[in-house]
């Protein structure tokens, strides 16, 4: 039983351990385990890497990527052009591996997205792993299955968005985590501390969340003195502080024209991108907090806030089919080992995933807004209680008793909260209705058959149950394979969900799917005009802000001069520094669009320089873009 820490205890899967820390799963895998895994793992690459060669890539993050692929300093400090004149407004960590990907392939759409399907299969793998080594094969195998066919998993798995390599090194830390409470060795802990660190890189103060549950989960289940226990917990945290805040000391010590200016910023300091635009601006109404740029909060438009945001009819279908059994697991299983000693390994597991998911449903429910992509970092800690709580409860159903039925139970709980996150759409209905079906015979097989474990009628009815779990959220996760179902560009968001999704968002290109190296006819013309007419100049164009820069950015690797960054009030260059360039002759064509807003130095391009008829290079309409001659002052 799963109350009684004895010599002979039962873990989740069923198997008795001579071990007071029940949790650990050494044993040779059964010969069923290698090729149930091996087919999660090529379902997961066929589902994330679908349609790769016409994937949803950012259309900003994009432009930088291949910017970074060629040139070592935009590489380094994530410039969105090639000569580095700006940064992202995001740590370049998270895009390392698809700059190295396109320059390795090529700037094709997939080389892009080929780095984020190896991360998403990457993560299914280790957390197979991790959960096996917790709760055994049985688990791992649910949670594999549960985080493979999450709809938001598939969906931005395609995409090049930071979040993904940011899921896979928690979990990785996750796992460092938990050898490290069981093997009683510090190297673990500091590894831990490491991933802590490296996912830092990808997305900054979100990955901060879970060390207070990390922290939490050594002091209780770790052997040694307290003493020793926070000792080690500090080293590994100075690790974690060391590797987040490595690339920020970088860039602060390098001399800023030796640099590109930091965007976000108004003081051109790294650290104000990390803790005020991307920090404290996001959770407070001061959006200049820490020297961030005024009212750049991406994330204050897009709603989803509030403590009923993970379950409510946008962000629900994406991550939140097995949130009630999770919470239950995570209940169950720190109250029935209530009574095991300190260091039980199977209650520290709960604790584990089940801090994760509460801390950062907390986050999310107080900041200003969340895309739903956001939660994708819950979502193996979803899978992993899942999991968990089925072996549990399938452990309390082989033992009999009055706790037997929790799990036909706990089936059909899951198949009806399916039912109320696919009834605002009825996406999915003729699913629901298999589901269903499979549910009520699974549940039957499991409460007319008595506790014999060895069964073919239980073992039928179990595998009928998890399949029934399974389904709708599958078949949600599948129509992202459709590019109508797979959100905008800019916000990844699967099913009808996505479908409406991808129309509120308001970056202009979100209702596209773009690509590498593949220009429009008028990108195409004005590209020509600009290197037709160049006589030696640094940069090709200056743009204002980077939605009129990322699509000729996309098309041909140039220096490129984007003023005021991603929002366009970034303020760089000045506009003595805009006229510095123009005089020295390092700049001579810039692009202007009503689409951002005025600034000092978009005022005096419009004073100082000569507007050029849309017919001259091309457009024979004048759209939303105005182009000036800064050669041919007034």
């Amino acid at each position: 039983m799963a109350t009684l820490p004895t010599t002979q205890s039962t873990d989740p899967s069923g198997h008795h351990r001579s071990s007071h820390r029940r949790g650990g799963h050494s044993q040779e895998p059964a010969h069923w385990e290698r090729p149930a895994l091996v087919t999660v793992l090529v379902v997961a690459a066929l589902l994330y890497a679908w349609g790769m060669g016409h994937a949803a890539i950012h259309p900003y993050y994009s432009a930088a990527i291949r910017s970074m692929a060629t040139s070592w300093r935009a590489f380094f400090f994530g410039g969105l052009d090639t000569s580095g004149s700006i940064t992202l407004d995001k740590l370049p960590g998270a895009f390392w591996p698809e700059a190295i990907s396109v320059w390795i392939f090529g700037p094709h759409a997939w080389a892009v997205a080929l780095p984020q399907v190896v991360e998403g299969v990457l993560t299914v793998w280790l957390l197979h792993r991790i959960v096996r080594a917790w709760a055994g094969p049985f688990a791992a195998l649910i949670a594999a299955l549960i985080l493979t066919f999450t709809p938001v998993t598939v969906v931005l798995n395609r995409a090049t968005i930071p979040d993904t390599a940011l899921t896979l090194l928690l979990v990785a830390a996750a796992g460092a985590l938990q050898k490290a409470v069981q093997s009683e060795r510090l190297l673990p802990l500091i590894t831990c501390g490491t991933w802590v660190g490296l996912a830092f890189q990808a997305k900054m103060l979100q990955a901060w969340l879970v060390l207070p549950v990390f922290a939490v989960v050594y002091q209780l289940a770790a052997s040694g003195t307290p003493l020793r226990r926070v000792l080690r917990l500090l080293l590994s945290g100075a690790v974690a502080l060391a590797v987040s805040c490595s690339w920020a000391l970088l860039a602060w010590a390098t001399p800023t024209a030796d640099r590109p200016y930091v965007d976000g910023t108004s003081n051109n300091n790294p650290f104000s991108l990390v803790f005020g635009y991307n920090g404290l601006s996001r959770f407070s109404d001061d959006d200049t907090a820490l020297g961030a740029v005024s009212a750049t909060s991406a994330s204050r438009t897009t709603g989803n806030t509030g403590w009923g945001m993970l379950v409510n009819h946008t962000v629900g279908p994406q991550v939140a089919w097995f949130l009630p059994l999770a919470v239950l697991a995570a209940v169950l299983g720190v109250v029935w080992c209530a009574r095991a000693p300190r260091t039980d390994l199977l209650r520290a597991g709960f604790l584990l995933w089940g801090g994760w998911l509460a801390v950062h449903a907390v986050v999310f429910s107080i900041s200003n807004g969340n895309h739903p992509y956001y939660t994708a970092v819950i979502a193996p800690a979803i899978a992993a209680l899942a999991g968990g709580g089925f072996a549990l409860l399938r452990s309390e159903y082989e033992a009999g008793g009055r706790r037997r039925t929790l799990l036909p139970a706990a089936i059909v709980l899951t198949v009806a909260w399916a039912l109320v996150l696919d009834a605002p759409t009825w996406f999915a209905s003729w699913l629901l209705v298999l589901a269903l079906i499979l549910a009520v015979c699974a549940a039957a097989g499991l409460w007319t058959s008595g506790s014999r474990a060895s069964g073919g009628l239980v073992q039928g009815s179990l595998a009928a149950g998890i399949a029934a779990t399974l389904l709708v959220p599958a078949g949600w996760a599948a129509s992202s394979l459709d590019p109508l179902y797979a959100g905008a560009s800019t916000s990844p968001t699967a099913g009808p969900v996505g479908k409406t999704y991808s129309k509120a968002v308001h970056h202009p290109s979100a209702l596209r799917r773009v690509g590498l190296d593949e220009p429009s006819a008028h990108d195409i013309s004005l590209l020509d005009y600009l290197v037709a007419n160049r006589h030696g100049e640094k940069y090709l164009l200056a743009t204002q802000a980077a939605y009129p820069a990322e699509r000729l950015l996309r098309a041909q690797s140039e220096p490129m001069l984007v003023m005021g960054g991603f929002t366009g009030k970034t303020p760089f260059p000045t506009a003595p520094q805009l006229g510095t360039l123009i005089t020295t002759h390092q700049l001579r064509y810039v692009l202007l669009t009503p689409l951002r807003p005025t600034t000092p130095t978009t005022t005096w391009v419009k004073s100082h320089c000569t507007r050029i008829r849309s017919g001259k290079y091309g457009w024979r309409t004048k759209g939303s873009f105005r182009l000036y001659d800064c050669a041919r002052q007034k």
